[in-house]
Parts: structure tokens; C-alpha cells; sequence
């Protein structure tokens, strides 16, 4: 048994005690006294087409809280677009890219979206098992955008993960229960 609590959970001198859980915490705790200066946005959503094929798409902006001097752009405002960008992926059932675009909307240097006709190169991976290299093979470095690559490689290869199978498992089987990746997270171990 723990302390007398009151509804909030907050400890109530001189009332029953009552049997305490430890509950994780669902929000951060209180921040420090701080100033905003970068923000960075990420949607992904994923689509199930008409045709049968998915699309997956993604938008990644920055904006900083303050204005400054930008070359190619003459300056950027206080909550302009430091970089905004799309990518849209169209896969079939087991992952295979049939398309790929992308589109730079806002960056810092003009020629920033001379390089979204990479991606044009994804068609025909298969998002799983060696992915990730074969994707940085083609656009790695000088040969793609970071922000571009890493919106792929991280969010987008998630959102696709989790739009697609799914749906494939529950119209497969009615036994969704189990984990569909076992250990691969703390959510997911093994050993419970």
C-alpha cells in the first residue's frame, strides 16, 4: 500500500492509503524558460489507390523564428520556409517502388531541386532487407539531398511499413493479435 491519494493523484496527508502503480509519464516534463529558433515539420500519410498500388507521401519543412540573409534567396523571414519538400511513393503489395517523385518547394540555394530527378532511380527496390544501402547508393552525398534522404529512410519507410501491412495481414488472416515483428522494440519483446 502507498500513500493516501486524492483524484489527481496527488498525496492527501491523513487519508486511507491506497495501493499505488507506477504509471509512465505521459507528457515531458516542464521546460525551461526558453526562446523558439527552429522548427521542423514532418507529415507522412499513406493511401490505398483504386488500382490496387499505395501511395505514400511526405512534406519536411524548416522555418527558423528569426530572419536572415540568404544568398540565392535575398533573405529568408522570420517563419518563411527554410526548406520545404514533398516525395510521393507508389508501391504494390510487398513493397516494390513502381514510382517515385519529388518535389522541392523552398531551400536555400536555387539548384537544391535539380537533384529530385534521383529518385526516379527508386523504382524497382523493395522496401526491407537492404533498403537503406541501396537507397544511398544512389543518392548518397553530392548524388541526393540529406533532407530528402533522410525523410525517405526514416518516417516514410515507417509510414509505408505501417500502411501496408496491416491491411495485408488483417485481409490474410483474422489473427491480428500477435506482434507482427516480434523483438523488435520494447513493445514488442519477446519475453513477456
Amino acid at each position: 500500500m502507498g500513500e493516501a491519494m486524492d483524484g489527481s493523484g496527488t498525496p492527501v496527508a491523513g487519508g486511507p492509503a491506497v495501493a499505488t502503480t507506477t504509471i509512465p509519464r505521459t507528457t515531458l516534463s516542464k521546460a525551461a524558460t526558453r526562446d523558439l529558433v527552429h522548427t521542423r515539420q514532418i507529415v507522412c500519410r499513406g493511401y490505398r489507390r483504386a488500382d490496387g498500388l499505395w501511395d505514400i507521401e511526405a512534406t519536411m519543412e524548416d522555418s527558423k523564428a528569426y530572419s536572415f540573409a540568404n544568398h540565392d534567396r535575398g533573405g529568408i523571414a522570420a517563419g518563411e520556409p527554410l526548406h520545404r519538400m514533398h516525395i510521393r511513393l507508389t508501391l504494390d503489395d510487398d513493397l516494390m517502388v513502381q514510382a517515385a517523385e519529388a518535389v522541392t518547394e523552398a531551400a536555400p540555394y536555387n539548384i537544391c531541386g535539380d537533384i529530385t530527378s534521383v529518385f526516379a532511380t527508386l523504382v524497382g527496390l523493395q522496401i526491407g532487407p537492404g533498403w537503406r544501402r541501396q537507397v544511398l547508393a544512389r543518392m548518397q552525398g553530392v548524388r541526393g539531398c540529406t533532407h530528402l534522404t533522410e525523410l525517405l529512410l526514416g518516417p516514410m519507410t515507417t509510414t509505408a511499413v505501417q500502411t501496408i501491412l496491416p491491411i495485408r495481414r488483417r485481409e490474410a488472416t483474422a489473427d491480428s493479435a500477435r506482434p507482427p515483428v516480434p523483438g523488435t522494440c520494447y513493445g514488442r519483446a519477446n519475453t513477456r
